[in-house]
């Protein structure tokens, strides 16, 4: 039985093949809208994408015509209730130091592995915040996207008010989110949101070419530093951060059997076989924040 066979997953379904590790939203009865245990499998297969040293990338879809339409709200007014009295109905959200730690935006963000959503249709709400992690995102023609939180009378959510400025800036975040209304693809496209629009049956065969070209091209060592590189230092006021940690990391990459490997590679006209393991092999300067994710 393969790892993914063995894992309970109710309310997502994980296929590993080629190093791709693909998860799909799986209520589709139900436009895959979110519930609290989509959140906990999301955070399981993170966690196991990051400790896999088989998975090279992870791929995130939708199962029928959406990708996730939001939060189930099948049980009424009190769904966004969390208080002890209505437990039954939500999910009590526990200590700030739990969520941080458990929540699928972590797992996400934290992941040593690069993911790829496909927005192959409605996402809106947290089905859009829970993409925000993810590293690139494309989206189908038949996409719809919303932020749609104070139509509801809540406020974005899933690290929203973080996530999603550093990727379209607060002029755009401000327009989508003090608005609520729905957009299209092509709008998610101009606004940067998404880096590609797809037709629908096109979308799987690109994200699966994207995948592809990550794991059989690069090193996953450099991957996983790469993307908490951009990530956490694209905020700070200026280069002088980026120069502090890139310079020890290019310093012990560059005596690895990673770099030798790419050189030979490139130069005997090959692929790659890289020998690094982002379980046994990430340089001494990683991690170099604080442990306050």
């Amino acid at each position: 039985m393969s790892a993914a066979a063995a894992r309970d997953y109710q309310h997502i379904t994980a296929e590993l093949s080629a190093g791709i590790l693909t998860l799909t939203l799986n209520r589709p009865d139900k436009l895959n809208a979110y519930t609290a245990r989509m959140g906990r499998e999301l955070a399981d297969a993170f966690k196991w994408a990051d400790e896999d040293d088989a998975i090279r990338v992870v791929l995130v879809t939708g199962a029928g015509r959406g990708f996730c339409a939001g939060a189930d709200i099948s049980g009424g007014a009190d769904t966004f209730d969390t208080s002890a009295a209505s437990a039954t109905k939500g999910e009590v959200l526990g200590s700030a130091e739990v969520r941080r730690r458990e929540s699928f935006t972590m797992r996400i963000f934290n992941c040593r592995k690069p993911s790829i959503a496909a927005i192959n249709g409605p996402a809106v709400g947290v089905g859009i915040t829970l993409a925000l992690p993810m590293d690139i995102l494309i989206a189908s023609t038949e996409a719809r996207f919303g932020f749609v939180f104070a139509r509801r009378g809540l406020v974005p959510e899933a690290g929203s008010a973080w996530f999603l400025p550093r990727r379209v800036g607060l002029s755009q975040a401000m327009s989508w989110c003090l608005s609520g209304r729905v957009f299209g693809a092509e709008e998610a496209l101009k606004g940067g949101l998404v880096s590609e629009v797809v037709p629908a049956d096109q979308l799987l065969a690109r994200a699966r070419a994207l995948a592809e070209e990550i794991a059989s091209e690069t090193a996953p060592v450099s991957i996983a530093l790469t993307r908490a590189m951009l990530w956490r230092l694209s905020g700070e006021p200026g280069p002088g951060p980026a120069l502090d940690i890139d310079y020890p990391i290019t310093r012990a990459l560059g005596a690895g059997a990673d770099v030798k490997e790419g050189v030979a590679a490139f130069l005997e006209k090959r692929k790659p076989r890289f020998p690094g393991k982002v379980s046994a092999d990430m340089p001494p300067a990683y991690p170099w924040w604080p442990d306050k994710d």
